[in-house]
């Protein structure tokens, strides 16, 4: 488009440059030729002495006003001399030759019509040279525009081809794609954002896998106690049947409760934050565990020491991260249970211990995930049932510890173990009012 818009005006104007200077040669001969005709040649005609230097391609004769030849070269009768009556120079084409008219003042007007012609083949010529010239020029920008189209397409599509094929062992299942950098900003921002919706999606991949596991290990304790509460009632003569109903409806909705928890963690969701009232969920935590720890003889105990800071968190997954942890302190543990919240600057620090033997020094790392063991302690009776009002640690450590310690940092917290013998374990939330 830049060679059409610009090659075709300009050849014209080098068609008319060519013309222009080739009339503007004649006229000045003609002119000058025009200077020496002697004032009586139309009286008395006779041979033209032609200028010295003047190009012997040149026609040249004298004509009268009426367009009748006199003396000279040329056609018979000329209609450009007729113009040439009024005292101005004229040109045109005329007998398929290149013709000025000039005429030749006298004290009486015009006297003769001096007509000076070339012929138009060379002026073609030249016209025609220098458009060939011009469409090779353009040819050859055309071939060097689209050299260089093709070398900028290779390389802007060389990347795009890169991340095409990323993107398909993305949906393969490789998470771990890297598309590699090209160069051109917009295909390395766009590589950088697949790269991070590769790790995101990993992420949540992983994430929805280990959930998967950790929901089957946090709902066996209570669908098991739902279970056994109704099979006790069943097999009890004189059972009050209503009244394990509504037990066993308590739990399912409980049991409800905590599946829509899970899959809300699961989904990673990030839901809004919001300040948490710690001191309100302790104590809605710990009065579904006094129950279960009274049936074996033990008391729970809940320590605030107020105030305590502000802490953003989500009550799905601190609810969780204390149910594991009592449920380990039920199912391992020995004598009191104590909950302990207090600030510790930065954050707020809560604690979980028991009376019980602790931990061994020698033992595996009890955050990392393992499986629960096959055959999970059933219960009986009305006990199991209590005992299964919330969540509790399955057979030996692994699962539940490695789900509460995800919750954690998903949460931007930390769980440690900080005593071993007695176990005490540390929940850290940190303060959103200082991070802000």
């Amino acid at each position: 488009m830049a060679i059409v818009l610009f090659a075709l005006p300009l050849a014209v104007v080098v068609q008319r440059l060519y013309h222009d200077e080739t009339v503007t040669g004649l006229e000045r001969d003609a002119t000058r030729i025009a200077a020496v005709v002697p004032d009586d040649l139309i009286q008395r005609p006779r041979p033209l002495k032609r200028p010295a230097g003047l190009p012997s391609r040149l026609t040249v004769g004298v004509y009268r006003v009426d367009g009748r030849r006199v003396t000279g070269q040329g056609p018979g009768r000329s209609a450009l001399a007729v113009r040439g009556r009024d005292g101005r120079v004229h040109d045109g084409a005329e007998h398929g030759r290149l013709a000025v008219a000039a005429p030749v003042p006298s004290d009486e007007g015009v006297a003769a019509i001096v007509r000076v012609s070339a012929p138009y083949d060379p002026t073609g010529d030249r016209i025609q040279r220098a458009l060939l010239a011009m469409a090779g020029l353009a040819l050859a920008a055309v071939a060097c525009a689209s050299l260089l189209a093709r070398y900028l397409a290779r390389r802007l599509a060389r990347p795009l081809e890169r991340l095409t094929a990323a993107a398909q062992r993305l949906g393969a299942g490789n998470f771990s794609v890297r598309a590699p950098r090209s160069g051109v900003r917009e295909a390395d921002e766009a590589g950088i954002a697949l790269e991070a919706t590769a790790r995101r999606l990993g992420t949540i991949l992983e994430r929805e896998r280990a959930f998967s596991a950790d929901v089957s290990h946090q709902l066996r304790t209570p669908l098991t106690g739902l279970l056994l509460g109704l099979e006790s009632a069943l097999e009890r003569p004189g059972a009050d049947l209503s009244a394990a109903i509504g037990t066993a409806l308590d739990r399912g909705h409980r049991l409800q409760v905590i599946i829509d928890e899970l899959l809300d963690l699961a989904r990673d969701t990030e839901p809004a934050r919001r300040h948490l009232d710690v001191p309100a969920e302790l104590e809605e935590i710990t009065l579904r565990w006094h129950g279960p720890l009274a049936a074996q003889g033990r008391r729970l105990v809940l320590d605030i020491q107020h105030p305590l800071p502000a802490v953003s968190t989500s009550p799905a997954a601190l609810s969780q991260i204390m149910d594991v942890l009592l449920g380990n302190a039920l199912q391992h543990g020995r004598g009191e249970v104590t909950v302990q919240a207090a600030d510790v600057g930065g954050g707020i620090a809560i604690d979980v211990g028991d009376q019980g033997p602790g931990i061994a020094e020698d033992a595996p790392d009890i955050f990392a995930r393992r499986s629960a063991h096959p055959s999970a302690p059933r219960g009986t009776g009305r006990d199991a049932g209590q005992a299964g009002t919330r969540t509790a640690a399955a057979a030996g450590h692994g699962i539940g510890l490695a789900l509460a310690r995800s919750l954690a940092e998903a949460e931007g917290g930390r769980l440690i173990l900080r005593s071993s013998g007695p176990t005490v374990f540390t929940l850290f939330l940190p303060d959103t009012s200082m991070a802000s």
